[in-house]
Order: C-alpha cells, then structure tokens, then sequence
C-alpha cells in the first residue's frame, strides 16, 4: 500500500527574527565610542561655562581694587587733598616724584588701609577690602596682584612719569590670570 503525500516535505526552520550575537557587539561598540566622543566635547564646554562666572567675578573684584587705588593721590609728594600740589613742579627739583625704582608703600605704610598714593599698591597681593578686613569668601580662591609703573608715554605725554598704568592681575580658581587696567595723570 502506497501512501501518497499531499505536501512536499518541507525544512522545519522557521524564520526567526532578531539580532546576533556579533551585531550586538559591534552595537555596543558604536554606541561606547559614541559616548566618549560626546564626554570629550561636552566636558570642556562645561569647564567653559564655569570659567565665564568666575571671569565676571575677577571683573568684580578687579574694579573694586581700581576703584580704590585711583581714589589716592598721584604721588607721595603730591598734594592728598584737591590736587593744588604736583610732584614733579615746579622744575627746580624741589618736589620730585617717586623714581621708578622706589615705587610700592613708603616706611610705616604696610597695610591697604594705610595707603595714601598710588604707588603703595606696587606689589600688593593681599586679600583683604580697603577697611582691613578680609575679602568674602566667595572670593577665597582668587588671587590678586598689583603693578603701578610710569606710562606716560603710551598717553601721549612728553614726560613718562606724567602718568602711572595701574594693572591688577585677578587669577581665578580654574588659574586664568586675567588683568585689568587704567591710568592715573599727574594732575
């Protein structure tokens, strides 16, 4: 007795859908060097974005600084109440201004508080407001440094020692050295 058969015999696999093992990894893969890729790009940005609010707290500080400094007068031998007397006049030499190499406080001013011309601050770097007291501690990481030097020249001037450039130079925490500067003429 024959059988016969109303199907052809077929394969039993059936179509399995999914992934392999090997496309898994070469997924894994992508994607990981992917993410690195991303990390590095957004890692400075961030540091950047930090970096802007402690530029604008160097500004804050530095004007401070400026502020105060060019509030004294010009020069130890200038008049510290209106400006009537001027290092420097008359000609005869009589009221000389400070020579270049002996600017920064003279004896017995040691403190900011006790500064009364501009060339006291040459070299300052303390951390400390005009009244003596130490700065926020907002500001804790900050540091300051302070250069007086003749720069009349550069103003135009015939004499250089018409005009000091004060320079304060703030170093944030993240170690940007920003300055910031302005003159003070001999008037």
């Amino acid at each position: 007795m024959l059988f016969k058969l109303s199907k052809p015999p077929t394969s039993y696999s059936k179509n399995i859908s999914g992934f392999t093992l090997i496309e898994i990894i070469v997924g894994m893969v992508v994607l990981s060097i992917s993410l690195s890729i991303v990390s590095t790009l957004i890692a400075p940005a961030e540091q950047k974005s930090a970096d802007q609010i402690l530029q604008v707290k160097a500004a804050e500080l530095a004007q401070s600084f400026l502020n105060d400094i060019s509030a004294r007068a010009f020069d130890q031998n200038s008049d510290m109440a209106g400006g009537l007397v001027r290092c420097g006049e008359p000609n005869d030499g009589s009221n000389p201004c400070t020579e270049p190499d002996e600017l920064g406080p003279e004896l017995g001013e040691t403190t900011r508080d006790t500064f009364n011309d501009v060339d006291d601050y040459n070299g300052y770097g303390d951390k400390f407001n005009a009244q003596g007291d130490a700065l926020h501690n907002s500001y804790t990481n900050f540091d300051v440094e302070v250069e007086v030097i003749y720069d009349g020249l550069s103003l135009g001037f015939i004499d250089n020692m018409a005009a000091k450039r004060i320079t304060v130079t703030i170093t944030t925490p993240l170690g940007t050295a920003i300055k910031f500067a302005t003159h003070k003429a001999n008037f």
